[in-house]
């Protein structure tokens, strides 16, 4: 497969861009900043997912080197646990523009190329942080809600143009994008889960493994969770 992967540079993001190249799928992916991934079947591209020309630049290339694409996962994202009351709006803007934003910017732009492909995939990233509520997170929690609502009716839009649309809600997993929660308040998460324990990206992995499987080509407008909600 031909894959784009946003927020590969680091955490979860190259992760799964090592894994797929790993098992010899062709994989782009984008970022902010600069990628320590080396490998012959990765290429790196470093520019903002919510500036959408630069996007429509990167969408030319693969286009002209790749043939086209046949799947998006779309995986930017930032955090922070801060009370309502406490977030600045900018911090606000900046959660919904990386999460929610960039999100629709990219399958926007991939879905000219998704449409020629004949196991077409796109996986967006969501969070354990919807369905737990969780205090501190309200505007990233409300991003990772309006992604899943934007899975669903994209199922709904793409579905005709053989193109499945679904969303992974992680649990915990130990990356940079927890790095300024505090550990008890992650415990006490975990303990609300039907598996108390840590996820790991592997764990992340093979649900997106699962969505982007030819035989998933019935599976659309889902969203997994990782962990069990206790």
């Amino acid at each position: 497969m031909r894959i784009l992967i946003t927020g590969a540079s680091r955490g979860l993001g190259l992760y799964l861009a090592t894994h797929f190249a790993e098992q010899g799928h062709t994989v782009v992916g984008c970022a902010r900043s600069a990628s320590e991934l080396t490998h012959e079947r990765y290429r790196h591209m470093q520019f903002d997912a919510t500036d959408e020309t630069a996007l429509n630049t990167a969408m030319a290339e693969i286009r002209r080197d790749y043939g086209g694409l046949d799947a998006l996962i779309n995986n930017a994202g930032t955090a922070g646990m801060v009370p309502i009351a406490l977030t600045p709006v900018g911090k606000a803007r900046d959660i919904l523009n990386v999460n929610f934003l960039s999100t629709f910017v990219c399958t926007r732009a991939a879905v000219r190329l998704l449409r020629a492909s004949d196991n077409a995939r796109i996986v967006n990233m969501s969070s354990v942080a919807v369905p737990l509520r969780l205090d501190g997170e309200a505007v990233y929690a409300a991003a990772k809600s309006a992604i899943e609502t934007f899975t669903r009716i994209s199922a709904r839009e793409f579905g005709p143009w053989g193109i499945t649309c679904n969303a992974v809600g992680p649990s915990p997993v130990r990356t940079n994008l927890l790095r300024g929660v505090p550990e008890e308040k992650l415990d006490a998460l975990i303990q609300r889960q039907s598996i108390p324990e840590w996820a790991t990206p592997a764990d992340v992995a093979n649900a997106v493994d699962f969505f982007l499987r030819p035989e998933s080509r019935m599976v659309t407008g889902q969203v997994l969770y990782l962990g069990g909600i206790a």
